[in-house]
């Protein structure tokens, strides 16, 4: 019951509604627009840049006294129409997740709760570890196996190696830091960046990731592997981990991964697996085969917001010998210390498994994503987007103007505009011009990279909505927009 000096005091410091009606309504309003927005996510262009009127509202200086309510959410709504496209069909580029309406539902009741998952004794840390339990069934993991929802396989890869790095010194990296060791680390030419991060956020330096040649099919060739291990342990280092990859971020490739598990068996080091958006395919009938081997890694770090569709963000980490990653990470203050009983309780916390005390109820939106659709949904829609890629291979092999540069594995396909009579040394400054003016125009949104020092369209199809008409929209797109990107391309390089 509230007093009078509570009355007195409350309209003056409380961050409530003052008329919750008039919220419900307001909230309303926002619901309806953001559902409208994912309604409409295949009209109109696939990117909308910032406007200039926007940018000048978005470049103002910091409130002191609040706008109010209709600002607030009118500036809200200015956003709507800007984001980088990943929800619309046509977005190819990048490997993004297209998002899916019913995570709206999971995201109000996570802000509802508003809760800490760190640690503690409430319903997100029971979420999280039923969630936990899912992931080690679904890759065939044994019962030792523990894990964590991360912002993403950034993230996941730093946990996943820290784990490494503390098996490797027994723990000593924890106290004494890693100046006296001499740890190695293995991976593909062609893996994500994020490895290499990793090695120099953990203090091991990115010269101690050694990037293995690939083979034709753009996966690490394991004979070479075994020649640098080899060197490097004559050279007195210790290799310590090895990073395989499924899904390259170039083309979509999966390594070895059962060759891979026994190199790395054999010589006792860590097997990470960074399956960012293939490892999802385990649920895929068409991609489970290709990932053979995974169930044997010591490590897996994927994302929850690519192929699975659940909105941004959510990753995941999962470890063969879960104990690893709580050595790695755990520390418990006074203020901290563990209860049998009360809210203190519910043993182990999240954060003894990674690095953060504060975070979000992440675990939600994947929790509900799995309880609505379920594997054979999300499977089956990971298996449409491979039919679809490899559709999209089958009218560039058919196009006697393009060129495939790279096999079809999973969901990405590279090829580029190669007509017969330009000037080879303008091809590449061609397609990426294409490609800037396919993202410009709105028509659709690849992405470029380079293959055998080529540069490439690259297609990515992770995208729930996509439909084979918008393949045929791609293609036609392409060969209307070359001619003008022909035409400026060589007029600007030969007037260099």
């Amino acid at each position: 019951m509230k007093s009078e000096d509570d009355a007195k005091h409350l309209p003056q410091t409380t961050l409530d509604p003052g008329d919750w009606s008039a919220f419900r309504t307001r909230a309303h309003a926002m619901l309806d627009a953001a559902i409208d927005k994912m309604e409409r996510a295949g009209d109109g262009p696939v990117w909308t840049p910032v406007d200039d009127d926007l940018k000048r509202q978005l470049a103002t200086g910091l409130p002191v006294k609040g706008r109010g309510v209709d600002a607030a959410d009118d500036a809200i709504r200015s956003l709507l129409p800007h984001g980088v496209g990943n929800t619309h069909p046509r977005f190819f580029g990048w490997v993004h997740g297209s998002g899916t309406p019913a995570n709206l539902i999971a995201d109000i009741a996570a802000a509802a709760l508003n809760a800490n998952a760190g640690g503690r004794d409430h319903a997100a840390i029971q979420v999280e570890r039923q969630l936990i339990g899912w992931m080690r069934d679904l890759f065939s993991f044994p019962e030792t196996a523990n894990g964590l929802v991360t912002t993403g396989t950034s993230m996941a890869t730093i946990s996943a190696l820290k784990a490494a790095r503390a098996r490797a010194t027994d723990l000593a990296d924890r106290t004494s830091g890693i100046a006296n060791t001499r740890l190695v680390g293995y991976t593909s030419a062609e893996a994500h960046a994020c490895n290499a991060r990793a090695f120099d956020m953990l203090g091991l330096g990115t010269d101690a990731l050694r990037r293995i040649p690939t083979d034709d099919a753009f996966r690490i060739d394991t004979a070479a592997l075994q020649t640098v291990i080899d060197a490097d342990r004559a050279a007195g280092l210790q290799p310590f981990a090895i990073i395989g990859t499924a899904g390259t971020v170039n083309t979509g490739a999966i390594d070895d991964l059962p060759a891979l598990a026994a190199i790395a068996a054999r010589e006792n080091i860590w097997f990470h697996i960074d399956g960012a958006f293939a490892a999802s395919g385990i649920m895929s009938d068409r991609l489970r085969p290709k990932l053979a081997g995974i169930e044997l890694a010591d490590s897996i770090a994927f994302d929850f917001h690519k192929w699975c569709h659940v909105n941004y963000d959510a990753g995941f980490v999962l470890v063969r010998e879960g104990d690893w990653l709580r050595s790695a990470f755990t520390t418990r203050p006074d203020y901290l210390q563990p209860k049998q009983r009360g809210l203190a309780a519910g043993e182990p916390w999240p954060v003894e498994f990674g690095p953060e005390l504060s975070r979000g109820f992440r675990a939600l939106k994947v929790w509900a994503h799995f309880q609505e659709f379920g594997t054979k949904r999300l499977g089956a829609s990971i298996s449409a987007n491979c039919d679809l890629i490899e559709q999209l291979a089958a009218l560039v092999d058919a196009d006697p103007l393009l060129q495939r540069l790279a096999p079809v594995q999973t969901s990405i396909c590279c090829f580029r505009y190669q007509p017969h009579d330009i000037d080879p040394a303008h091809l590449d400054a061609i397609n990426d011009e294409i490609v800037i003016r396919l993202q410009e125009t709105g028509i659709a949104a690849p992405s470029t990279t380079w293959l055998n020092g080529k540069l490439a369209i690259r297609v990515n199809i992770t995208n729930h909505r996509t439909r084979p008409s918008d393949l045929t929209v791609l293609i036609d797109a392409i060969h209307a927009l070359a001619p003008k990107a022909i035409a400026d391309v060589t007029g600007r390089l030969e007037s260099e």
